[in-house]
């Protein structure tokens, strides 16, 4: 087993942001890429951004146990790690970088233990977290009272990761994030 690096938060803290950065900094990191059964986004594209699946599919990878974890997220909505992609990636050598929801992260903290360091990324405060998704311009007034219902169940997993990263200037959390991947990554 190698080691893999788990980012999870509230949708709109900024997670997949220090993702892609860190990603750019780290040669050794790779994306592992979730499947999901909701609809891509304008400029989202299958098997780079998602592996976007039907929900039949996606139940039939559930049945043959092809999932590291699973979660839904939204009603209807599922999200996973499928384990092929996870066992190739670290045949390759890779320390693997989940961005995954709060559940999921928990899930797989619990599966990896010690060889995963499973990172939650919070804001300072809801408000800060309402004004980003309404920033995206990819949420409707449904999605927002959706998201901001879910944002204090996802605060209560919190003490479940092993490290917090309050996210409220960008140019220092980004810092703090490299340093908690290289203190990992090199032992």
């Amino acid at each position: 087993m190698g080691k893999a690096l788990i980012f999870s938060a509230p949708s709109g803290s900024g997670k997949t942001t220090i993702v892609k950065h860190l990603l750019t900094k780290f040669p050794k990191l790779c994306f592992s890429i979730s499947a999901t059964t909701r609809k891509p986004r304008e400029n989202e594209i299958d098997g780079l951004h998602y592996n976007f699946l039907t929900l039949s599919d996606f139940q039939e990878e559930i049945a043959r146990d092809g999932f590291v974890e699973f979660e839904e997220v939204y009603r209807g909505t599922y999200y996973g790690t499928l384990k092929s992609q996870v066992q190739k990636l670290w045949q390759e050598g890779r320390v693997i970088v989940f961005d995954v929801d709060v559940a999921g992260g928990v899930n797989i903290k619990k599966q990896l233990g010690d060889d995963a360091l499973a990172i939650f990324v919070r804001v300072p405060n809801e408000e800060v977290l309402l004004q980003r998704l309404k920033d995206r311009n990819t949420e409707t007034e449904e999605s927002l009272k959706t998201r901001k219902d879910k944002f204090k169940e996802e605060m209560t997993f919190e003490s479940k990761f092993d490290r917090v990263l309050v996210n409220d200037d960008l140019t220092t959390t980004l810092t703090e994030a490299e340093q908690m991947v290289s203190d990992f990554i090199s032992n």
